[in-house]
């Protein structure tokens, strides 16, 4: 007899609806709007073993997840590129953070990085996954990439800072970015920075689901657009 999946976890929060999205938003808008970060449960992973074993066993029971890496930065040429040092995956009510130098990336979880079944939504996921297929070889299923699909949504905004403001009105902190990922134990900041960094790529992703599509012209795809005038949903006419 055929055991059925547990449900799918809802969202949690309801975002405002909005028909049209912004061109881009300024630092200046930005700094305008609440400081929002993940709401749920944050699991750090460190070690292989049964908590890893039942992180895989709850990713792989979900249909939507957020999709993030750290690696510990370089601020010099003559320093060694880290590789990647965190690895994130986030639904609605729980982030897991796998501190891949030290639990590895084993093959359960590769399964879920390959599975076309569970979307796995990002931003620029194309250098993500080049760092973890390093490790690893596998072949990635099931992505979305927020950096290419925003343009359908008229959104030219590439940032996840300036997206997550434009198309769910909040800000986030980024002040963790460029922190030790590779540092003995993750602080309370890092731990909040990374699972929000890849829940919210989940939100606005379910944002767009629900919102029209208004794709950019080839003109506004421009990085220098002809000078235009803002209309009242934040897109542009020619003069």
């Amino acid at each position: 007899m055929s055991r059925s999946a547990p449900l799918q976890e809802e969202v949690t929060i309801s975002w405002n609806s909005i028909e049209m999205y912004k061109i881009t938003v300024s630092a200046e808008d930005i700094e305008k709007l609440e400081m929002v970060s993940f709401p749920g449960q944050i699991i750090v992973i460190d070690k292989p073993g049964e908590a890893l074993d039942k992180a895989v066993a709850y990713l792989r029971r979900q249909k939507i997840l957020g999709f993030d890496t750290e690696s510990r930065p370089c601020f010099s040429a003559d320093q060694p590129h880290y590789g990647v040092s965190l690895l994130q995956l986030s639904s609605a009510k729980r982030a897991y953070l796998f501190r891949i130098k030290k639990c590895g990336l084993p093959k359960s979880l590769c399964r879920v990085l390959a599975s076309p079944r569970i979307v796995k939504v990002g931003a620029a996921v194309h250098d993500d996954l080049r760092g973890l297929k390093r490790l690893h070889g596998f072949e990635p299923d099931g992505f979305v990439d927020l950096q290419k699909i925003g343009w359908e949504y008229g959104i030219r905004d590439k940032a996840v800072k300036k997206l997550a403001a434009n198309i769910l009105g909040i800000r986030i902190s980024k002040t963790q970015q460029l922190s030790n990922w590779e540092a003995d134990k993750l602080s309370e900041a890092q731990q909040k920075y990374a699972a929000t960094d890849a829940w919210v790529c989940r939100e606005m992703y379910l944002k767009l689901l629900q919102s029209e599509k208004h794709p950019l012209t080839p003109e506004q795809l421009l990085p220098n657009p002809p000078k235009t005038e803002s209309n009242d949903q934040g897109h542009t006419e020619e003069r």
